[in-house]
């Protein structure tokens, strides 16, 4: 069901894509699109919603961009609280007067992990708020498994979508021009 909505959304993409992580690849998932449509990011919320509710979470946390409407629709079917954090001179931080108690169970959500980059900043952020998080969501796990959070991670779909070192991209190689749709303006 999951793919089917990205297929309809036209949230899968094809081409050359340079990913938030650096990393080069000929497919990307921009899970924008999907939150186009409220109906259809409803669905995923309730769906990750559904994965997330053993862990007894009480704030949903998700990284600037790709996070705030899923962090805000998986907390609606939580009951939880719903916080964003964002990138202050590179560093991820909580603003806008938001806030985590010590001890308060958190999960992370993110659109779609490759490499966990933003995920694990967040993680950082709140374990030095004293904040326990207690798992990970995604909508999209692209990482192979090669991802590890030190929580449970549950996600909605796995995706084996082929990812390049920059240096070893065939793509780049075949002179093929890349476009940088992600948000982390890292690299």
């Amino acid at each position: 069901m999951i793919k089917e909505i990205l297929e309809k959304t036209g949230a899968l993409m094809e081409g050359h894509f340079i990913l938030s992580s650096g990393k080069h690849s000929s497919r990307y998932v921009q899970c924008a699109r999907l939150f186009e449509f409220p109906e259809y990011g409803d669905i995923v919320g309730e769906e990750l919603a559904k994965l997330l509710r053993k862990y007894d979470v009480e704030t949903v946390v998700g990284p600037a961009m790709g996070g705030v409407i899923l962090s805000y629709v998986v907390a609606r079917y939580l009951k939880a609280r719903s916080l964003f954090a964002e990138r202050e001179n590179g560093v991820m931080k909580l603003r806008r007067g938001f806030f985590v108690r010590p001890g308060e169970k958190a999960a992370v959500v993110e659109d779609v992990v490759t490499t966990g980059g933003s995920v694990k900043e967040v993680i950082e952020l709140l374990k030095e708020y004293g904040a326990n998080v207690v798992c990970v969501g995604s909508i999209i796990d692209r990482s192979g498994g090669k991802v590890d959070f030190g929580v449970p991670f549950e996600s909605l779909l796995k995706l084996d979508l082929p990812v390049y070192d920059p240096e070893d991209c065939p793509l780049c190689k075949q002179g093929i021009p890349a476009e940088k749709p992600g948000s982390r303006g890292l690299k």
